[in-house]
């Protein structure tokens, strides 16, 4: 599932880039790419929470947001 998500993002990305107007490229990153990061984040955020810590080699999106 997220590998397919994440091979149709980056396919997505590759169109968006294609654009020469800057307005035209924000318009298809918001609409044809953001909603796969949307739900590529729902499965990394249920794997932070099923990997201990200690095995989880990057800043958990907890940590992100509420370190001081």
């Amino acid at each position: 599932e997220v590998k397919v998500q994440v091979d149709a993002m980056i396919e997505a990305r590759k169109q968006a880039n294609k654009l020469e107007d800057s307005r035209e490229k924000a318009i298809a990153y918001c609409d044809e790419v953001k909603p796969f990061l949307d739900r590529i984040r729902y499965h990394s955020d249920k794997l932070e929470l099923l990997v201990d810590d200690g095995l989880w080699p990057l800043p958990k999106m907890r940590e992100v947001l509420f370190t001081r």
